[in-house]
């Protein structure tokens, strides 16, 4: 089953670091990509642009509204994430809790909808 780990972090957090620790921080992330390959479990992965390049849209009485910046406010962001393939949601946990992320933020876990079309 698909899992997709969500991972939220305050987005002005990676500014505030030395470049020591932005290097050492993209050398774990890396490091936990490969291992998620190595165990063929990794589909796919992405980080997002900062939100004040997002763009929420949403229908009103029948009419389209889009707004700039998203819509929740809240004190993390989603700030990437990774679509795993695991047997089961413990695994898929166990994924979650070696990920960097969950040492400075908060990996949401979910399930995939699969969806035979």
């Amino acid at each position: 089953m698909q899992y997709l780990l969500m991972l939220y972090a305050e987005e002005g957090g990676w500014a505030r670091m030395s470049k020591a620790d932005q290097e050492r921080g993209v050398a774990a992330y890396g490091a936990y990509t490969e291992a998620l390959k190595a165990a063929g479990v990794w589909v796919g992965s992405n980080r997002l642009q900062g939100t004040n390049t997002a763009t929420t849209v949403r229908l009103v009485d029948g009419k389209s509204q889009v707004l700039d910046g998203p819509y929740v406010d809240s004190k993390e962001q989603l700030g990437g994430y990774y679509l795993i393939e695991a047997p089961d949601l413990d695994a898929a946990l166990g994924w979650a809790a070696r990920c960097p992320g969950s040492s400075h933020g908060t990996i949401e876990v979910r399930p995939v909808w699969s969806y035979a079309g």
